[in-house]
């Protein structure tokens, strides 16, 4: 087969799958696609927009006009078309054209038949797989400014590109100098926007001290035991990789620079004691190369069996793309709140007029996209508002910053909104937005103008 064949089924593949997914916005996309059409109209990021993740995240989104649909899915196809480009230039390098299309051929697998909310949305981690793979590519061809430049760009999309930055130092530590100053120019370029656009310290605050609150609190109870029960689970589905891994790093000069990177992409994985399955997107590239490598090089009868172990992804995700294509996804569990919130867009774009606004209690961002309303106040969604991160805010309410919250709630009673929609409350009773008693006299302002089955839409009088 040649290269352009190859890329061309990639392509096919790619967009089949995403184009299944049109009609439906995962969580982990949600919030960056609303965010970037509040700054289309005109509202600047961090300083009129509460956003907790690095501001390319959100604004790469201009790139398609911030828009949801068929065109958000075939940015996302040409996404990981590019990573799958990366990967075969990566691997080719270090080994042949064999390993490169082998290499770009399991990560476009990778990105149909896995955990759908975890590889459709164009999300942090998935975004930040690109760049990461091309900054350890360019430190292995001694590049070290354009890796520094690669590297600060996956930082700018998720902080967890401080880990690749390091793998990049350990992979040529001769460059550290050219590398910090390609990480630097990227960075400050960014930073320099962030501070002429009035924006610094509402970054600093939204991105990094709440995020340190965040990691640092998990809602689990056992952490330790989840961690491993999550991680064999990964490695279950993604068999094939680990038993080609496992093989190439039986080469002793892979092992020193390759573990490492292994082990830092391990760490990024666990840091804050969640283990949700888009987190393992910072160790796929390490083991996309190594996998390929090693199903290169192991006898072909290894080589049958492992590749078997590409049925099991095949045979539990397959079958949702046949599903979502003939329009049978109405009874998922994992899409139910989307289309609630499509019911709810639906709603109150009903009652809308010219010059109305729009303020959602709960994460529930996508409404904001599909209403296609600007937003009546800073935050987008209620977690800097009750202080309950909302990985956990479904079924529980104690706050991890309660006091940050409350000055938050401060503000947001001099906004005037038109619709207030509460989309937690009906989830989650104790975090309903009639529970707050700071926000009662601002509330008696409006009035309930309908119901979705798991929101309730109020308009102010």
């Amino acid at each position: 087969m040649s290269n352009r064949t190859l890329f061309l089924l990639l392509f096919a593949a790619l967009l089949a799958a995403r184009l299944c997914h049109t009609g439906i916005l995962w969580a982990e996309e949600s919030l960056p696609l609303a965010v970037a059409q509040q700054v289309e109209r005109g509202q600047v990021i961090y300083r009129d927009l509460w956003f907790d993740k690095p501001p390319l995240l959100s604004l790469v989104c201009l790139l398609w006009g911030a828009r949801d649909g068929w065109i958000l899915r075939l940015a996302g196809t040409l996404y990981s078309l590019l990573a799958c480009a990366i990967a075969w230039m990566f691997a080719r390098d270090l080994w042949g054209e064999r390993e490169g299309r082998i290499a770009a051929a399991l990560l476009g697998f990778f990105f149909i038949f896995d955990i759908p909310a975890s590889v459709t949305p164009l999300a942090a981690d998935p975004l930040m797989l690109a760049p990461h793979l091309a900054a350890v590519w360019l430190a292995h061809r001694r590049r070290a400014f354009g890796s520094g430049v690669c590297a600060g760009i996956a930082f700018l999309i998720n902080a967890k590109g401080a880990i690749a930055a390091t793998v990049c130092v350990i992979w040529f530590p001769a460059g550290i100098v050219l590398f910090a100053a390609g990480f630097a120019a990227v960075n400050g370029v960014a930073l320099g926007w962030l501070w002429w656009a009035g924006a610094l310290g509402a970054y600093y605050q939204q991105v990094w001290q709440w995020g340190r609150v965040y990691a640092a609190v998990t809602f689990l109870a056992d952490p330790v035991r989840n961690g491993a029960v999550r991680t064999l689970n990964w490695a279950g589905f993604h068999g094939a990789l680990v038993a080609g891994a496992a093989m190439a790093l039986r080469d002793r000069k892979l092992r020193v620079q390759w573990v490492a990177w292994l082990a830092l992409s391990f760490g990024a994985v666990a840091l804050g004691w969640r283990f949700f399955p888009r987190y393992f997107f910072q160790i796929l590239p390490a083991l996309v190369l190594l996998g390929a490598r090693g199903l290169a090089v192991m006898p072909a009868r290894y080589a049958r069996v492992a590749a078997l172990l590409l049925l099991i992804p095949l045979v539990r995700f397959g079958p949702r793309y046949v599903l979502l294509a003939a329009g049978q996804s109405t009874q998922w569990a994992d899409t139910a709140m989307d289309r609630d919130s499509h019911a709810a867009a639906r709603l109150t774009k009903q009652l809308a007029r010219p010059g109305d606004s729009l303020f959602v209690w709960g994460f529930r961002p996508d409404i904001y996209v599909y209403a296609g309303l600007p937003s009546g106040a800073r935050f987008l969604d209620s977690q800097p508002l009750t202080g309950v991160p909302a990985d956990r805010h479904l079924t529980q309410s104690a706050p991890v910053a309660p006091e940050l919250a409350a000055a938050h709630r401060a503000e947001l009673i001099r906004a005037a909104p038109t619709f207030v929609i509460d989309g937690l409350g009906p989830y989650n009773p104790n975090l309903a937005i009639t529970r707050y008693p700071d926000l009662k006299q601002w509330l008696a302002q409006y009035r309930e103008a309908g119901r979705s089955a798991q929101t309730i839409v109020y308009r102010r009088e």
